[in-house]
């Protein structure tokens, strides 16, 4: 028997794929992480000032990441609005598109990713001893993962 030729097509799992938003369907569901749930009329009054659109153009939005699984959504109290909730936390997404980033826009050098990110915020010392409990965190487990081999 011979072998099916794949037509060129990447084949990817469903979770890197529903990882990779583009920034309309980004923006919606960074409103739900923020708000925990929303209509879609919430959203884009949240969104109006940075990305207008059509209220048409979120439930479209938000269909497309229910269909991704990214959200859910339940019919509300009173009315026609459903309302929509983010249906993982956002730390997955997160990762994926820190490491997109540090790969595309950096050449993989995540340490001149943050250099750029602190040199361009406002950090509050508070902010600086989070950072530090997060990098001695990551040395720990660096030198673990040394020690394994």
């Amino acid at each position: 028997m011979a072998k099916k030729k794949s037509k060129g097509r990447k084949r990817t799992n469903s979770a890197s794929k529903s990882q990779r938003l583009p920034n309309a369907e980004l923006d919606v569901i960074a409103c739900l992480w923020r708000d925990g749930e929303a209509t879609a009329r919430n959203i884009r009054e949240t969104m109006w000032k940075y990305r207008p659109m059509a209220h048409g153009s979120v439930v479209t939005l938000l269909t497309r990441l229910e269909d991704k699984g990214m959200v859910t959504k339940r019919k509300g109290d009173f009315g026609k609005a459903f309302i929509f909730k983010p249906s993982r936390p956002p730390e997955q997404t997160y990762r994926f598109l820190t490491k997109d980033m540090v790969n595309r826009v950096f050449a993989g050098n995540s340490v001149q990713m943050v250099t750029s990110l602190l040199e361009g915020a406002s950090v509050t010392k508070k902010d600086c001893e989070q950072i530090a409990a997060l990098a001695n965190s990551a040395k720990k487990t660096a030198r673990a993962g040394a020690r394994g081999r």
